[in-house]
């Protein structure tokens, strides 16, 4: 399995060998909700989660984006463990949200044009099991996932759209360092997402709706 320490070249080394060091980054504390506000949580696994938590953390009624791992077995795992593989867990983020701003379908719907659903190895140059891409969904969210779902898979081949929706598991957070990492590294992130090739990857599978 490849994962982010050992997929860039020397030249890239020194932009975003962050990714995968224990080099501390401080990470901002989110910004707290206004008084009332109503605060609930979706979980999307979308590959390096670098990326899907800065593709959610600027949305309009999105409060907070936390990087971390979930649906495996292993307790409190740690990112070494989760990409040298065995737990289970998949990079994911917690997204919680104010739902009288922003719907958790509006999220969804959102979330599958971030992603190539049709890769079932993981996403763009991150691979291996870690890297694989789900909507993890509590049982009052699974319809709502799955009717999602359904509307993006048919503007796609179907038969190619690989992504699932799965039960909502633990949520582990990930390290300090990770938390935050586009916004905070934007040099660093900027190499390791131009390197992958996500914004090309992204516009075949989506054309102009690509995020």
């Amino acid at each position: 399995m490849l994962n982010r320490r050992s997929l860039f070249p020397a030249l890239l080394f020194v932009v975003i060998a962050a990714c995968s060091s224990g080099e501390a980054a401080e990470s901002a504390p989110a910004a707290p909700a206004a008084p009332g506000t109503t605060r609930e949580t979706a979980v999307f696994a979308g590959g390096c989660f670098w990326s899907t938590e800065a593709n959610f953390e600027h949305m309009p009624g999105v409060i907070a984006a936390v990087s971390g791992f979930t649906g495996g077995s292993v307790r409190a795992p740690t990112y070494d463990q989760v990409v040298r593989g065995g737990t289970g867990h998949v990079e994911a983020v917690q997204v919680t949200y104010d739902p009288a701003r922003i719907s958790y379908r509006q999220l969804v719907d959102a979330f599958w044009l971030t992603i190539d659903p049709t890769d079932p190895d993981g996403q763009f140059c991150d691979r291996g099991p870690s890297y694989a891409t789900a909507v993890f969904a509590t049982a009052a969210q699974k319809p709502i996932a799955e009717a999602s779902r359904r509307a993006a898979a048919a503007r796609l081949a179907p038969a190619r759209f690989v992504t699932p929706v799965r039960d909502a598991a633990r949520f582990w957070p990930a390290e300090r360092h990770h938390q935050n990492f586009a916004r905070l590294n934007p040099v660093r992130y900027a190499g390791y997402s131009r390197f992958c090739g996500r914004e090309a990857r992204l516009r075949r599978v989506w054309g102009s709706a690509a995020t």
